[in-house]
């Protein structure tokens, strides 16, 4: 525990056999209270290795893509009562080293939602980063800045904190399966007003670390984009998203919805 509250990682896992172990022998457990697993019907062992560790496991009869791993992955972690939940990849990409830094933002308050910034360090490349995938993460996110009105390096990690109470608050079984989840819950966090911080996080790309091909980096682009500009349209009150329709913080209430169509 960190200030009282209960840390919990998830690991939201597809294929991890051969890298899950290295990722949960670097998780503090002295401040980590529980590590949960979702195994989205991997081919591999992942499951099996999983249970060598002692790791409480959730596996999907079915595949249910990023998106769909993830609202298991934090239902879960409500359920047993987590106050702070992390999202780390078990392909060991990102570096659990970071937990109680990320997780002490969020237990003492200065944050309701981390994201670990592989772009703050300015490493990326150096770390094995694709240069297109670098590219397009510049170019999205600047253009995420300027639609959704924030000043984020990056809005593409997937190595991210969050208080209980922006999990209970957002609605994110509206949100795509897909990768694109991760920036649905960006902007819903910020249109509830949520306040979102970040840390440098260092990039390690290797050949066991999981990736998509460009043909779906591109159907991602497309997604990245197209949430930005709802959330544009919805604060012009021009047209209503229904991923969008979150309560306020400080009781404020939620805004009235206007006449346009629903996406």
């Amino acid at each position: 525990m960190l200030n009282g509250k209960k840390i919990v990682v998830v690991l939201p896992a597809y294929n991890a056999e051969t890298t899950l172990r290295r990722t949960v022998q670097e998780i503090d457990r002295t401040i980590v209270d529980e590590v949960l697993l979702v195994d989205d019907h991997s081919s591999d062992g992942t499951s099996v290795e999983a249970n060598r560790l002692g790791i409480p496991i959730i596996r999907h009869e079915v595949n249910r893509g990023y998106g769909g791993n993830q609202k298991t992955c934090y239902e879960a972690a409500l359920s047993h009562g987590a106050d702070v939940v992390i999202m780390l990849h078990p392909d060991y990409q990102y570096t659990p080293r970071l937990l109680t830094a990320m997780a002490g933002m969020v237990a003492y308050e200065t944050y309701d939602f981390v994201l670990a910034s592989r772009i703050l360090g300015r490493g990326a490349l150096k770390g094995g980063m694709p240069v297109y995938k670098y590219v397009f993460n510049r170019i999205l996110t600047l253009i995420e800045n300027v639609l959704i009105g924030l000043k984020l390096s990056e809005y593409h990690s997937g190595y991210r904190a969050f208080s209980r109470e922006v999990l209970r608050a957002l609605p994110l079984d509206l949100n795509s399966d897909d990768f694109v989840f991760d920036n649905q819950m960006i902007v819903q966090a910020h249109r509830a007003g949520f306040r979102i911080g970040e840390i440098s996080c260092p990039t390690r790309y290797e050949a066991q670390s999981s990736s998509i091909n460009f043909k779906r980096s591109m159907k991602y682009g497309w997604g990245v984009l197209l949430t930005a500009l709802q959330y544009r349209l919805e604060l012009w009150g021009i047209v209503s998203s229904p991923f969008l329709s979150v309560n306020l913080k400080s009781g404020v209430p939620t805004p009235t919805r206007s006449k346009g169509v629903a996406r």
